[in-house]
């Protein structure tokens, strides 16, 4: 029995456009997530200061995993915007062809 794939794939023309997001948002969030090494390094102290009932370690800890959550969010959002361009970019082109 032979198993083919059930949707045809086809090259996707906004591999660049994903990965320059991605790689700007990879880099932003290695920032911020530096910032919060670097505190740890060299200024312990401070993140065991009191930010309300918490200390700052934990805020930042949860902050950084929001963070992430949202950048995903927006990035999947990113994808599918240029994903949807580029298929009715896809589908003028083949119309203006059988125009012509």
């Amino acid at each position: 029995m032979e198993h083919e794939p059930f949707v045809e794939w086809e090259e996707d023309k906004s591999t660049k456009y994903k990965a320059k997001i991605g790689l700007w948002m990879f880099i932003g969030y290695f920032i911020v997530y530096a910032g919060f090494i670097i505190i740890n390094v060299f200024n312990p102290k401070l993140m065991g200061m009191d930010v309300g009932s918490v200390n700052l370690a934990i805020v930042y800890g949860f902050g950084l995993i929001i963070l992430a959550l949202i950048m995903a969010l927006i990035y999947n959002g990113l994808c599918n915007r240029s994903e949807a361009l580029e298929k009715k970019r896809k589908k003028l082109l083949k119309h203006a062809s059988k125009v012509k």
